[in-house]
């Protein structure tokens, strides 16, 4: 790797790194609360790392992600579960991670099949979000199950089918909003360095 692209790579990931602690701490610019839930939009930026310049890259960008959502859920808790669940590194931390993971290996694996950056891009993108949103509420259900179900009203049998339902709202709005941006961010930073998803 030369030291132009070094270069680059340094700067992205501060960028990257800028924008998510930007995004986890500061409400509306990566994720919406709505209610005891809240819609996030954040896993793009983690997403486009995991694309752009890797998936080790992607993995911590993934991982700062997650001890900020620890110290926001501390420190400024936007919804009646932060405190408890979203405190658990479990939770917070492993889900976001392995999105950075997820992305970067179908990324690389569909890249180097099919030499088409939007195609690749989608198919991250769409099982990046995937992972964060079935993970976080399946551990939610799984480790927390009479807190969330008291929290979100119902009976704790009757749980997995709300967190389902949340899933599937939830869910299908960031995989749009995932599938929508990171082509086109993923292609504009490509443009825009003489990075290449053949070199990361």
């Amino acid at each position: 790797m030369n030291t132009k692209n070094k270069t680059y790579r340094l700067v992205i990931r501060g960028i990257l790194t800028a924008i998510i602690i930007l995004q986890t701490m500061v409400p509306f610019l990566g994720f919406i609360p709505i209610g005891i839930t809240s819609l996030t939009i954040i896993h793009v930026t983690v997403i486009i790392a995991a694309i752009v310049l890797g998936t080790k890259d992607g993995m911590f960008i993934g991982l700062i992600w997650g001890i900020f959502t620890i110290i926001r859920a501390f420190t400024s808790p936007t919804t009646p579960l932060d405190i408890t669940v979203f405190t658990n590194p479990i939770i917070s931390v492993l889900p976001r991670v392995l999105v950075g993971l997820v992305a970067g290996v179908l990324f690389t694996w569909l890249y180097r099949k099919t030499k088409k950056v939007v195609v690749a891009s989608i198919v991250a993108a769409i099982f990046g979000t995937l992972t964060n949103t079935v993970l976080v509420l399946t551990l939610m259900g799984t480790l927390y199950t009479h807190l969330v179900a008291t929290t979100y009203g119902v009976d704790a049998s009757a749980l997995f089918v709300t967190l389902g339902a949340i899933a599937l709202t939830n869910g299908v709005s960031e995989v749009i909003t995932a599938v929508i941006l990171t082509p086109i961010l993923a292609k504009a930073l490509f443009a825009a360095t003489s990075l290449r998803p053949e070199t990361r």
